[in-house]
């Protein structure tokens, strides 16, 4: 029910193409902005579909890289539009939102969700535990060339290589993560969360394990849905300026809130739907291993994109100090909620709470001139 909802929402494709493309001129932004939007959503879950295909066909192990290449190809486009644009503060702020969003949106969801309907539910402590513990190793990472760019603003070399070095060092973590992942005998070690093996269909678990499409069809529905999400992505971000203008909005609410869920509410669904299963393990993992991809995996491969896109303009890794707070607080209460093992409903509003305040405090945060105060 839920797939052919957002098969439905394909009809957006064509209107923001007819908007963009035909009557441009005569349109407001603002349109553009919302129909583009709308249309990255079912073609996001049709790159995230057509992976989980493929990787049934190619194996457990070449679906991981699959899932380490694709699984946020749609965040990883609209990214890339915008550092080709020179929009650095909604690109970061985008990878703060992804982060927030799986730590706080998706498993508050999942937990409140889940524990409604099945009570306390119980998910392998050391797994979770062990994620948990990557995602604040993580954003510690992502603090230290914060921090530490007060001292060394003036030197522009020295900012990004500190940056590179970060990125670098990060992407190892992430491929040791993979690996272990994959080789370690303990049972206890979830998955990479898109590999068929550990994620089922909500719909049909039992048939998670066949392929549906062959590797021809997975090939052309993954090339057709990067396709479009090109040109959606190209519509979303040439419309940003115009709709925080006309709407009173900034790159940064923008960012943090609306792109996160523009790109992953497929898989934020997926989450929420296994949990309800009462597969609160398996919940876990998909919003813990999501915000570990985005950290260890996208915002580093984004430095380096940038130098490609817009090497005028290069990505540091430097976030300004409302964003550390946020990711040090999200990444703090999500490891608190792991220790014991045990998840309920009360948790997950919690959750959900601290996303709603953070969602007010940026929705209210000036930015005039991109004058966001940094460490």
């Amino acid at each position: 029910m839920v797939r052919k909802l957002l098969y439905a929402m394909l009809v957006f494709v064509p209107i923001t193409l007819v908007l963009e493309f035909l009557l441009h001129g005569s349109v407001s932004p603002v349109a553009i902005f919302i129909t583009s939007a709308i249309a990255i959503i079912p073609l996001a879950d049709l790159i995230g579909h057509g992976t989980e295909e493929l990787a049934i066909h190619v194996g457990p192990r070449f679906g991981g890289l699959l899932n380490a290449t694709l699984g946020n190809a749609a965040e990883l486009i609209i990214t890339i539009f915008a550092l080709r644009e020179g929009l650095l503060d909604l690109v970061r702020a985008s990878i703060t939102g992804s982060i927030l969003g799986n730590l706080l949106l998706v498993m508050g969801l999942s937990l409140l969700f889940g524990g409604l309907k099945n009570g306390v539910q119980v998910f392998d402590r050391r797994t979770a535990a062990m994620n948990a513990t990557l995602c604040i190793l993580a954003v510690v990472a992502l603090l230290i060339p914060s921090l530490f760019d007060a001292a060394i603003a003036q030197d522009r070399a020295a900012e990004l290589g500190l940056s590179e070095g970060v990125a670098v060092i990060l992407i190892v973590l992430y491929v040791l993560y993979v690996i272990y992942g994959f080789t370690s005998r303990d049972k206890s070690v979830v998955r990479d969360p898109a590999v068929p093996e550990a994620i089922p269909d909500p719909a049909h678990p039992e048939e998670s394990h066949k392929a549906k499409w062959s590797i021809r069809m997975a090939l052309i529905v993954l090339s057709l849905a990067t396709l479009g999400i090109v040109l959606m992505s190209e519509a979303l971000v040439g419309s940003v300026e115009a709709v925080t203008a006309n709407l009173g909005l900034t790159e940064f609410f923008i960012g943090i809130i609306l792109i996160p869920l523009v790109g992953n509410v497929a898989e934020h669904l997926v989450a929420v739907q296994v949990a309800y299963k009462n597969k609160m393990e398996l919940s876990m993992a998909v919003s813990l291993g999501s915000s570990l991809q985005i950290a260890l995996f996208v915002a580093p491969v984004l430095v380096f994109i940038s130098l490609l896109v817009n090497p005028a303009q290069p990505l540091l890794l430097v976030f300004n100090n409302f964003e550390l707070v946020v990711l040090v607080g999200a990444s703090a209460l999500a490891a608190f909620i792991a220790q014991d093992g045990e998840s309920n409903w009360l948790e997950g509003a919690m959750l959900l709470a601290v996303y709603v305040i953070i969602a007010l405090a940026f929705f209210y945060l000036p930015q005039v001139g991109g004058a966001i105060p940094h460490p």
